[in-house]
């Protein structure tokens, strides 16, 4: 590249014409009006059928050219060759970055500029955007919000699209070949955008204007989820319900591991608990039984009865009903009289006396 005054010689600007009631812009009058410490990224267009040896992004201010695929703190030249286009991104604007800058391509050594623009770095921007990127599924809506300053009030107002130059003014355009755009303007500080049935075609770089005042979007429309599909082919009928089957299948296998998963501990915890609830009760019952057969073991019947002696005193006996390894405890029989009546009878002072009864 020689000089930048050698570029606007070869360049070719094109004037406004009306096609399919849609306005397309020209010229190099753009200004691109950026908040102080904002960013900006503005995209460069080249021919998809021949693409340029060289791209780059070129500043007036320092004669300075950076190529695609150079990565600065404050700017990036990126290439598309998907999209046929290159992205330049401006970061932490300030007034030093105010002034006239250029796409640029190059073929055989034979530069062309293929959009330039002026950046004007404001606090309050001539013309701002609520977001500079936005998306929407193929054939909904999207709605895009341009705000502008009140020195803008009485300028035209229009949504433009980069790649073919195209502008959208206020009220409602269709086209066969994009969608419905409509444009609505509240007369005091902003204008709406609204673009309906979206079409795959309809992604890219788009700016709103006031004047000749400008700011970049980003649109990007997405392919829509089709959930019937129908087709007049049997194999691609059978082979849509197989992989639907497939789908359902593995959906409730993936189900059905998940409550497997919920569920065995859960299980497990359950009959861990009956478990250890059986042996905290057998463990009981067998002590409680244990501590009775202990008891009846230790237990003893002892009656103090009167006896009827040949001789008084009365004489007390003590009978043990309960005598263990005797091979005769089962039955034994004893004949004890009554106490004469109006006696008072007493136990020994001596202690106790013994009788020995014979088994009968």
């Amino acid at each position: 590249m020689a000089t930048f005054a050698k570029e606007k010689m070869i360049y070719i600007s094109v004037g406004f014409w009306l096609i399919l009631g849609v306005e397309c812009f020209g010229g190099s009058n753009h200004i691109v009006t950026i908040k102080t410490g904002g960013s900006v990224t503005i995209p460069c267009h080249y021919d998809e059928k021949n693409p340029p040896q060289k791209k780059y992004w070129y500043s007036v201010i320092d004669r300075s050219s950076n190529y695609t695929n150079t990565t600065e703190e404050n700017l990036s030249v990126i290439d598309h060759p998907d999209q046929s286009l290159f992205t330049v991104t401006m970061r932490n604007l300030e007034n030093k970055h105010n002034g006239d800058y250029s796409c640029a391509v190059e073929n055989e050594g034979k530069p062309t500029v293929t959009f330039e623009l002026h950046l004007k770095v404001q606090s309050a921007p001539d013309v701002s955007v609520m977001n500079s990127s936005v998306s929407g599924r193929e054939g909904d809506n999207v709605s895009v919000q341009c705000f502008y300053t009140s020195g803008y009030k009485n300028k035209p107002k229009q949504w433009c699209r980069y790649k073919d130059k195209s502008c959208y003014t206020v009220g409602r355009t269709d086209t066969s070949q994009s969608s419905s755009v409509q444009i609505s303007d509240d007369g005091r500080s902003s204008f709406t955008v609204l673009m309906t049935g979206l079409r795959l075609s309809d992604s890219g770089w788009y700016f709103c204007s006031a004047g000749e005042a400008l700011n970049p979007v980003q649109l990007t429309v997405t392919e829509a989820v089709s959930v019937n599909t129908t087709t007049d082919n049997p194999r691609d009928v059978r082979e849509t319900g197989n992989k639907n089957n497939n789908e359902a299948e593995s959906i409730e296998e993936k189900q059905d591991k998940v409550r497997l998963s919920v569920w065995l501990p859960v299980s497990a915890a359950l009959l861990l608990l009956l478990i250890l609830l059986a042996v905290f009760t057998w463990r009981r019952t067998h002590k409680q039984d244990k501590h009775q057969n202990r008891e009846r073991n230790d237990s003893r019947t002892i009656d103090a009865i009167y006896s009827k002696p040949e001789e008084d005193p009365v004489i007390y006996n003590t009978i043990d009903d309960e005598r263990p390894g005797d091979p005769n405890k089962d039955v034994t029989y004893s004949v004890i009289g009554d106490a004469p009546p109006g006696s008072e009878a007493k136990p020994p002072a001596g202690g106790t006396i013994y009788s020995t009864v014979a088994p009968h």
